[in-house]
């Protein structure tokens, strides 16, 4: 069975690999989608096929799907990410995939969001397609706070708009996992998954959790959008990127992010990594 991942070269992508890899996948039948890919050389020196996949030019999306059986779809980053999904989509149906994976946003049918509405009309994109798929609805990644832990290291601060909200973080390895299990397995086939970490935490814990990282007292200060998108603008985002950022600091005020039900490690078959532990690693990594 040969399995095609995408955005192959990203952090959570080379993740999916070595989980794949360690779940005896041999690396002759891991093709690994990249949009440049001299920057996965690498993965070729691991045995690992890998192809051109640019998901703005569908010219480069068809010859990638050669031989291939199932593919993972990880969600894309551009502005127009909606369209670059629906030309993998179309390519995958073209080339008759046994089964596609994709990696979606949590609670995305629950909460209105801006990120959340690009997920849920790529889900409605797969369903309309007709193939056999499996969605991962992956709550945040941990790491998405390592700069906002690096930056509280400086200034003994967080700073964000979510009231007393909770997120249900897990580690990119933890989502990694789940991901090269619903590629290589059968369990998940179907199925749309809402997963996350096993604790939701609020944000004056992740103010003690980066104080028990960095070493010094760290506090969480809640702000309103309109102050948080002010002072995004004063540090030199500009409008569009401002209002984005604290869009989704009121998506997760408003819920998005707090589920966690045990789905993620029930898949995975082992506990989700824990907040510290999370940012620690991914600390130490950079």
């Amino acid at each position: 069975m040969t399995l095609l991942v995408t955005a192959a070269s990203g952090h959570l992508g080379r993740l999916v690999v070595d989980a794949l890899l360690e779940r005896g996948v041999a690396a002759s039948d891991i093709v690994a989608g990249v949009r440049t890919p001299a920057k996965a050389s690498d993965l070729a020196e691991r045995g690992i096929r890998v192809v051109e996949f640019d998901y703005a030019r569908p010219e480069t999306l068809a010859p990638a799907f050669d031989g291939v059986d199932r593919v993972l779809l990880i969600s894309g980053t551009d502005a127009d990410r909606v369209a670059g999904h629906g030309n993998v989509v179309e390519a995958a149906r073209a080339a008759g995939v046994e089964r596609l994976v994709y990696t979606s946003s949590p609670r995305n049918d629950v909460v209105d969001y801006a990120l959340g509405a690009d997920h849920k009309a790529t889900e409605a994109l797969i369903t309309a397609s007709g193939l056999d798929a499996t969605i991962l609805r992956n709550n945040w990644y941990t790491e998405n706070y390592l700069d906002t832990v690096a930056r509280a290291a400086e200034t003994g601060e967080i700073v964000a708009a979510v009231g007393d909200a909770r997120v249900a973080s897990a580690s990119r390895r933890d989502y990694a996992e789940a991901a090269a299990i619903a590629l290589t397995g059968d369990e998940l086939r179907g199925q749309t998954l809402e997963l996350s970490g096993d604790v939701a935490w609020n944000y004056d814990e992740l103010a003690e959790a980066a104080s028990e990282v960095v070493g010094r007292p760290v506090t969480y200060t809640a702000v309103t959008v309109e102050q948080l998108t002010a002072g995004l603008e004063a540090a030199g985002l500009d409008a569009g990127t401002a209002a984005f950022v604290a869009g989704m600091d009121l998506a997760i005020a408003r819920g998005a992010l707090e589920q966690a039900d045990g789905t993620l490690s029930r898949v995975i078959g082992r506990p989700t990594t824990p907040l510290v532990d999370g940012l620690r690693a991914g600390l130490a990594a950079r």
